[in-house]
């Protein structure tokens, strides 16, 4: 049974000086959640966001939060945004020496725990800890900038990983992140993803966040049904 499609905004592209109202915002266009990209200038060669700055976001806006923890110690730093009003936490592998320890401690904050692979990581990492994952966030850009194009060969990937869950009977959400447009969304979604985060290119709809999420959806659930 295929797992319904969620629209998710990263807020790499929003406006930093008006944070909360783009929140709104993209909540009333009828994203499912809202990504925070945390960069530590270490792990990435970029800087974003502090808890403080989430935190102050949050109280406007009822939907989901997920903090993108790309960072390069997120068990230090993991108590301050689900304070912050993260709902989910994705670590990623490359990043700590001991995750199946870091995702018991994600669940035993309150929160769900969620692991990132970056392209060029394997699926074994994460394959003996699917037990304890709500999600597996399978990059399809190297991350750390926004706006890089998106690399279809991970596609596979998401394929192989679907079967794992499937297999093994699995409750654990698919998610790809970087470079998904309305030319790029239907490759994913059609190998196994379900939820699909995109930056750039639902802020560039001419016609608005709310047409956007809309297209990239029905786009999304026609590929997934093919």
């Amino acid at each position: 049974m295929n797992r319904p499609i969620e629209i998710v905004p990263s807020v790499l592209p929003a406006d930093f000086s008006r944070l909360g109202e783009e929140c709104v915002a993209l909540e009333a266009a009828g994203v499912d959640r809202i990504q925070w990209d945390v960069m530590d200038g270490n792990f990435v060669p970029n800087l974003t966001f502090g808890p403080d700055v989430i935190a102050a976001c949050r109280e406007h806006v009822d939907v989901m939060f997920e903090a993108h923890l790309m960072v390069a110690n997120p068990d230090e730093l993991l108590p301050n945004y689900i304070e912050a009003g993260c709902q989910m936490a994705i670590v990623h592998v490359e990043t700590t020496a001991h995750l199946h320890r870091t995702l018991g401690n994600i669940r035993e904050l309150g929160c769900r725990p969620a692991a990132a692979l970056n392209p060029s990581t394997s699926l074994d990492s994460v394959s003996s800890v699917l037990d304890m994952l709500d999600m597996v966030l399978i990059m399809t850009v190297n991350p750390g900038f926004g706006g890089q194009a998106y690399i279809p060969t991970m596609e596979s990937k998401v394929t192989d990983l679907a079967r794992l869950i499937d297999e093994g009977g699995f409750d654990v959400d698919i998610e790809v992140d970087g470079g998904i447009s309305a030319s790029t969304i239907a490759g994913p979604a059609s190998a196994g993803a379900n939820v699909l985060v995109s930056g750039s290119a639902l802020y560039n709809y001419q016609e608005g966040l709310g047409f956007g999420v809309q297209e990239l959806r029905k786009l999304a659930t026609d590929a997934q049904s093919e």
